[in-house]
């Protein structure tokens, strides 16, 4: 019989919360097993997610046991004063020009009233729980994911109550150096508070994970003991890895597949594209743009303003699985990231994804970043940044040429290291 260790996991997104911040430690908890840990799972009784995906519940492992405690968030009261608060939820802000004075007093209030978010509430019961339960049910190490950082401070009070638990502090995105966080309107006072409760974790945590090779840098330089884990992709997922790209569009098909807002914008992509169709009838007679997911109004308000109206194909927000093939149908797939410097260190999670199709990416995002690392290493792309104009036009061009002659290449090179087996046999080596 197997003796397994037991490691609890506090997280805010969990089935069926969908996007991106539920993939990580619902695929840790499907593969930590097969390296002698039991995962649990501790998340909140009634969230109240940006997004949910009810595909992603037949992937919760069937005997896991979860845990769970009812949570206050102020996110009702918030839609009411100004229904674009919904994306608070998820981090994202109206900024310059699309910014309502509704808008500026929501992210003020934000900012300041909820240090360091919203679901702060939960701290102090969630405390009281696990304090007991904890000790109860021998549990040999606790993990906290944020965002929501407020996660973390569940953490770092029972590490004061229980100095000889063993807690994991996990960064899926930093704290003080995401590129929201200087939008947040922030008073010096609020500003110090965030920075001081940071500068606890990073002390108190045994391990800081982080999702990229920068970050963990800049945790390390911040008092943390940091570990990169990188995010990744599952093989069960990947379906087309091992074929010559399934099933494309009929059209040259570039993709975007996600949440895209105003502060990841590439502007130079649709001013290039646009130019594309305006300019070469080749081009512009064989190409879509094709988005699946949570695109901003006021992005798709312009796009449809442009040239780039009758190529576009909005799909809206897709499952999962949906989302999985219509990656594989691609010609080309976009991903962005924030533009400052700050955020090189941030790699999103779907890029592991579109590695696993093969299929060729374009990036947008700080130069030097952790991104261009990956897709220099893997051969699978090309990275820009939001001053490229040319550069891109040229890229596209090429590829698309390479389209029209059935030569697209397939790229697979190097990318095992991101699987989700792997990642959690890496974590296992370090929960030890």
């Amino acid at each position: 019989m197997n003796v397994y260790k037991k490691i609890v996991i506090i997280t805010y997104y969990w089935p069926p919360a969908g996007g991106p911040g539920v993939q990580r430690w619902l695929k840790f908890a499907k593969y930590l097993p097969e390296y002698g840990w039991e995962p649990i799972i501790y998340t909140p009784e009634n969230p109240s997610y940006p997004l949910t995906d009810e595909s992603l519940i037949k992937e919760v492992p069937e005997d896991i046991e979860i845990v769970k405690t009812k949570i206050w968030e102020p996110y009702q009261l918030a839609e009411k004063l100004n229904k674009s608060n919904k994306k608070f939820k998820a981090g994202q802000f109206d900024v310059g020009k699309n910014q309502s004075w509704k808008s500026r007093l929501s992210i003020w209030v934000r900012g300041n009233f909820f240090i360091p978010d919203a679901r702060v509430f939960w701290v102090k019961p969630s405390v009281k729980f696990l304090e007991k339960y904890l000790k109860e049910n021998k549990i040999d190490v606790v993990v906290t994911s944020g965002p929501p950082h407020s996660l973390h401070l569940i953490g770092l009070n029972l590490k004061k109550q229980l100095p000889d638990l063993k807690w994991i502090a996990d960064f899926r995105d930093p704290w003080t150096e995401i590129s929201y966080y200087k939008h947040l309107k922030l008073t010096r006072n609020s500003d110090k508070k965030h920075r001081k409760l940071e500068s606890e974790v990073f002390k108190n945590a045994d391990i800081t994970l982080a999702t990229s090779y920068i970050d963990a840098e800049n945790f390390r330089k911040s008092g943390a003991n940091a570990v990169c884990i990188t995010n990744g992709f599952d093989e069960t997922d990947a379906r087309t890895k091992t074929s010559n790209g399934g099933a494309t569009e009929e059209k040259f098909t570039l993709s975007y597949i996600g949440v895209l807002e105003q502060l990841r914008n590439p502007e130079n992509l649709w001013q290039a594209l646009n130019d594309l169709v305006e300019t070469n009838s080749d081009f512009a007679g064989n190409f879509i743009l094709k988005f699946a997911g949570r695109i901003d109004d006021k992005i798709l308000s312009s796009l449809e303003n442009s040239a780039l109206k009758s190529h576009i194909l909005n799909l809206g927000y897709l499952s999962h699985d949906k989302a999985v093939e219509e990656m594989e149908k691609s010609s080309l797939l976009i991903i962005t990231n924030f533009p400052n410097d700050a955020s090189k260190g941030i790699i999103p999670g779907k890029i592991f994804e579109y590695l696993a199709t093969g299929k060729q990416i374009i990036s947008f995002g700080p130069r030097e970043a952790d991104v261009s690392t990956i897709l220099n290493e893997t051969k699978a792309g090309k990275h820009f940044s939001y001053h490229d104009a040319e550069t891109v036009k040229a890229f596209i061009l090429k590829e698309f040429q390479l389209w029209k002659n059935g030569e697209l290449t397939k790229n697979s090179q190097d990318i095992a290291q991101f699987s989700r087996r792997n990642l959690a046999k890496q974590l296992a080596g370090i929960l030890e």
